[in-house]
């Protein structure tokens, strides 16, 4: 059931809760909703666990308020979530930057996060290059456009199709998304509010490794699975991961792009119920 949660500071959270068990928080990235989970959450909910889907502050769909948006900042805000949805112990899946903003949420709770799993996401401030095939298909231009201030605002307004549906496509992989995805998508990105959004996540880039590199020192001691598509970032997110907590796992997705969970959702969810174990 979809719900806007208050968490304070003007911020209101979509927030998709469903099932019983366990809890399981789901975070999308960019430039997707959390449209993104549909296969993942109903796996999730026939394995006993209650599945939390939060939608990203700004990022295409209902999630409003004032702020920066730094991955800190928005991890704070996802901790308040579970802190009025009255969320104890739980597991956390983040894809693209909502693995970003995942991992500095298991950082912050370590005695509540008891699992943390990572789809196609690369911290900031760890570098670690995208192996092939990933690296020839995997965009490297959408950040420095998205960075450059003032450029995406003059250019992006009245073609916001071509913009996202240019990255969308490039970054799938071999393998496109499903028409139904794309369509929600570029519909859910059409807004202005989703392009300041879109820069805002990027142009914190100093703030964000900053905030890494102030956890890195301290590994995670919750269990991580990583997921790397094919023609995504692949066995990078191990790499970069790896730097952070001392125990990784990784499923590599063949086929897939950036998007496994709907690419190949049957592999990714058979990885995700063994990671989680038993409820």
């Amino acid at each position: 059931m979809r719900k806007l949660v208050d968490v304070g500071d003007g911020v209101r959270l979509a927030t998709d809760d469903e099932g019983a068990g366990p809890a399981v928080v789901l975070v999308h990235g960019w430039p997707v909703t959390a449209y993104h989970w549909r296969f993942t959450s109903r796996a999730l909910v026939e394995a006993s666990r209650r599945v939390i889907a939060v939608e990203l502050r700004g990022l295409g769909g209902e999630s409003r308020g004032p702020g920066p948006y730094d991955k800190a900042t928005l991890a704070r805000e996802l901790e308040r979530l579970l802190d009025v949805l009255g969320i104890g112990p739980f597991g956390v899946v983040g894809h693209d930057w909502g693995g970003t903003v995942a991992y500095l949420l298991a950082a912050n709770l370590r005695d509540r996060v008891s699992a943390l799993v990572v789809e196609e996401e690369m911290l900031p401030g760890i570098d670690t290059p995208i192996p092939e095939p990933g690296r020839s298909h995997y965009p490297g231009w959408h950040g420095p456009f998205n960075r450059a201030v003032g450029l995406a605002e003059a250019l992006v307004p009245g073609r916001e199709d071509a913009y996202y549906g240019a990255f969308l496509r490039q970054s799938a992989g071999p393998e496109p998304l499903a028409g139904d995805a794309m369509a929600r998508y570029l519909a859910a990105y059409r807004s202005p509010a989703s392009l300041a959004a879109t820069v805002g996540y990027y142009r914190t880039a100093d703030e964000d490794a900053q905030a890494v590199r102030r956890r890195v020192t301290t590994p995670l001691d919750a269990r991580l699975l990583t997921i790397g598509g094919e023609f995504g970032m692949g066995h990078g997110v191990a790499a970069s991961f790896g730097q952070v907590a001392g125990r990784v796992q990784h499923a590599q997705i063949r086929g897939a792009g950036h998007y496994p969970a709907e690419q190949r959702p049957a592999d990714v969810n058979a990885a995700l119920v063994a990671f989680l174990g038993p409820p």
